[in-house]
């Protein structure tokens, strides 16, 4: 039987390799590692025309939306805070629209960091522009406990409590329709978000391919078959 084919979206930055310096599709090497290990092929999405997102999908069996900037406020409704990052505006547009076409097609969704706070977004929800605690220094990962809810598709994936590695100063606030929180840390921040089934559509806060659990991956990888 052939893997089935995850996309996962990317950056778009400028990066230096080599004696090159220029714009770049940029996705750490993590994401396609952990996808490949739990059973998929990875297929790299850099920020296009969101017209063309329902074809993408179309050719995809699971979708990533991958970690990076905050999500422009204006799109929940909201005033900048100062500690909200530069938008990344054809991110942002991109991504939406992945999101909006995956769940219309019945195509399996997993959002990460980033991903899960635009999945909330793209159900209409909004997100806490800062908190403190789920990070450490710039570039360092922090990690935290996490608690599944009972009887949610996540706690069928991971039923125990587990420490997971996070970086991030955003947080879901008001849910999206539809959504259910499904994690919590210890502060209440929630960390997990899931859709109910016929969809298949999680969002976990922190960043599974920093760790080696591949529980949630191979759960979206499962779903995509």
């Amino acid at each position: 039987m052939s893997k089935p084919l995850i996309g996962v979206t990317t950056y778009l930055d400028q990066a230096r390799w080599g004696v090159w310096d220029m714009p770049a599709a940029l996705l750490p090497a993590r994401y396609p590692r952990l996808i490949q290990a739990s059973g998929g092929l990875a297929a790299m999405l850099p920020p296009d025309d969101p017209s063309a997102a329902a074809g993408v999908v179309s050719r995809l069996d699971g979708l990533v939306i991958a970690g990076g900037a905050d999500v422009e406020p204006v799109r929940y409704g909201a005033a900048p805070d100062p500690r909200t990052g530069p938008p990344a505006r054809a991110r942002d547009a991109w991504e939406l629209s992945l999101i909006e076409a995956a769940l219309a097609a019945g195509t399996p969704v997993l959002g990460i960091c980033r991903g899960m706070q635009l999945l909330n977004v793209a159900l209409g929800g909004t997100l806490v522009q800062h908190l403190d605690g789920h990070t450490e220094a710039p570039g360092v990962m922090g990690r935290h406990p996490v608690k599944p809810v009972p009887g949610t598709r996540y706690a069928s994936l991971v039923p125990e409590a587990t420490s997971v590695p996070t970086y991030h100063h955003q947080s879901v606030d008001r849910l999206g329709d539809g959504l259910t929180a499904s994690a919590h840390a210890e502060d209440g921040t929630i960390e997990a978000v899931e859709l109910p089934a016929p969809a298949w559509a999680l969002g976990v806060q922190w960043h599974p391919e920093m760790g080696e659990d591949l529980r949630v991956m191979r759960g979206l990888v499962a779903a995509a078959v």
